[in-house]
């Protein structure tokens, strides 16, 4: 990824007053290069409209990959970094540049939403159908308040930039207030609900549609519920979370995946049904139109083109032990299908990567590499979701090969089965335990399309739905909201559940493995958080966006709905 440090948003918003659009070599990303139009004779056709939305898909979102997986995952004890530990060891300060590359990714992306939606609005042709306009403004209103929902996850209170064009005009960009946490959430609230009104129920694959913002809705109402409470939830959000993932259920005709491991791959999962919001990359001579994740997450020397360097990054023993199957035995339990598609194990044996040599099997070979490939992360696995493979494997997928830190796998950010757990929890609601009938049904749904032979469960109780939750999206980037929203009304027990996490690692793995040593010298080097302080679960504010606001150290104001329209 590129690790140049970038502007935060405020300097942002006068570069993306136009949408600065980037070519691509896929019909679904088409797009007009920068010097092939200016603003007042592009927008003129319905083509161009979606050409303009294209670009809200991957582009402005590249610079938050690397802190999707950091704060998502890491943070929630699924990923275990290496000797960059300021995440998982919850000691990040406000000079860490991933942290600022996330920040002006997201207001990147804020920006991109408001110009997309001002010029529809005010360019678009007299041939230009109100249904592409509806559709095209709908996407981008969906966008924005995602990038929303991040950034109040992460920051709590934060300015609503609800118009590019006003602040510019005004020039008040550097003197923007952070807004209260509650308004943030009914700005996100409001903006999905107008897009509704916007978007049809069917679109082209892989493009939001109705019911990607109905899913949307029902995540946002269902965290929401703990704002501001105290040992319980908000019943109406509660009943407006269930309310929105019924109507998905039952409307939108998507269905699980039957293979959970065809989510992750590029040919079964890019546009697979089940996912409901995903964005959408691809490699190219286009800088940022690519998903890199592979380079940080992949072995090294696996993609064949020196561009992976992520065998000291793995998942945690923790989230091993979730799913039973830890890393210090020989023995592989292998009862849920999706520990093997989230984390590669000593002995794992993988068809789709390394198809050109018979596929890839983790073992060691005498100079201690893995067929080539370095296996050395101190948990004993390594990352399998993001992962693509070689650029041979890249090419039977896609029928064009990957290019350095660029693979066209898309990342998938609300997926059905979530929605199905989000229905489960918000029927729970401030119960101890339901039998509710649809719960249960759509609980084992989930758990047993990757353990076929589980018993259906006839319970559910709030830890269990949790649980599931983090087996089914474990280093999806979502868990770590998932302790946001306990800590909203349950904070200690978010706190003890994360103190509570294995993050170490294990002495004397690769011995064992070889046989020089038995299981009983696999020690371990344990590790624990301690968090007691209830600002842990707020990110600070990049060091670049204080120096360029200064107001972002203030105290939050309430934000003046009646200036948006909606």
């Amino acid at each position: 990824m590129n690790t140049k440090k970038n502007s935060n948003y405020i300097r942002l918003l006068a570069f993306v007053a136009i949408v600065v659009i980037a070519g691509a070599c896929e019909e679904f990303l088409d797009r007009p290069t920068e010097d092939a139009y200016t603003i007042d004779s592009f927008y003129k056709t319905d083509e161009q409209c979606f050409q303009a939305a294209n670009v809200l898909y991957n582009a402005p979102w590249y610079d938050f990959q690397r802190g999707w997986v950091k704060i998502g995952d890491v943070m929630a004890g699924n990923v275990f970094y290496g000797t960059d530990n300021v995440y998982q060891a919850f000691i990040l300060t406000s000079s860490n540049e991933d942290l600022a590359n996330a920040s002006n990714s997201l207001w990147l992306v804020n920006g991109h939403c408001n110009s997309v939606i001002e010029n529809i609005a005010t360019k678009a042709g007299s041939d230009v159908s109100q249904t592409t306009k509806n559709t095209v403004t709908g996407e981008a209103m969906i966008w924005k308040a995602m990038a929303y929902f991040y950034l109040v996850r992460c920051w709590g209170a934060i300015p609503i930039v609800h118009s590019n064009s006003e602040i510019i005009g005004q020039g008040t960009a550097n003197q923007l207030r952070r807004n209260r946490v509650e308004d943030v959430y009914e700005y996100v609230i409001r903006t999905i609900n107008k897009a509704i009104t916007l978007l049809p129920e069917v679109n082209n694959a892989g493009r939001i549609n109705r019911y990607s913002a109905y899913a949307l809705l029902a995540k946002v109402y269902l965290t929401r519920s703990g704002l501001n409470q105290s040992g319980t939830r908000n019943q109406d959000d509660l009943d407006k979370a269930k309310e929105y993932a019924e109507k998905v259920i039952n409307e939108s005709g998507s269905t699980l995946e039957p293979v959970y491991s065809n989510l992750f791959r590029i040919s079964t999962g890019n546009r697979n049904p089940e996912n409901l919001l995903s964005w959408h990359w691809v490699a190219s001579d286009q800088w940022c139109s690519q998903n890199s994740e592979q380079s940080d997450l992949a072995l090294n020397n696996f993609t064949g083109l020196a561009d992976s360097w992520g065998t000291w990054v793995g998942p945690t023993i923790d989230l091993q032990r979730l799913f039973g199957d830890t890393a210090n035995s020989l023995t592989r339990v292998d009862t849920d299908a999706r520990r093997k598609a989230t984390m590669m194990m000593y002995g794992d044996y993988y068809p789709y990567f390394w198809r050109n040599k018979g596929g890839f099997t983790a073992t060691w070979d005498d100079n201690d590499n893995v067929a080539g490939a370095i296996f050395a992360c101190g948990t004993g696995a390594n990352c399998v979701k993001h992962i693509v493979g070689n650029t041979e494997d890249h090419t039977a997928e896609y029928g064009s090969a990957s290019r350095r830190m660029a693979t066209s796998l898309s990342t998938h950010l609300i997926r059905l089965a979530d929605i199905y757990l989000i229905y489960a929890e918000a029927v729970l609601g401030n119960n101890e335990v339901t039998t509710d009938a649809e719960a249960l049904r759509l609980f084992n749904l989930v758990k047993k399309r990757s353990i076929p032979t589980a018993a259906d469960v006839t319970s559910l109780t709030f830890e269990q739905i949790f649980n599931e939750r983090r087996l089914e999206l474990a280093c999806e980037g979502d868990n770590w909201y998932d302790f946001v929203r306990l800590h909203y009304y349950k904070p200690d027990l978010a706190k003890e559940w994360l103190n509570r996490q294995e993050r170490g690692t294990f002495n004397n793995l690769k011995e064992f493995y070889k046989g020089n040593v038995t299981q009983e010298d696999v020690t371990l080097n344990s590790f624990n958080v301690n968090i007691t302080d209830d600002s842990k679960f707020s990110l600070p504010f990049p060091d670049v966006d204080i120096t360029m606001n200064k107001h972002l150290m203030e105290d939050p104001v309430p934000f003046d709905f009646s200036s948006i329209g909606y």
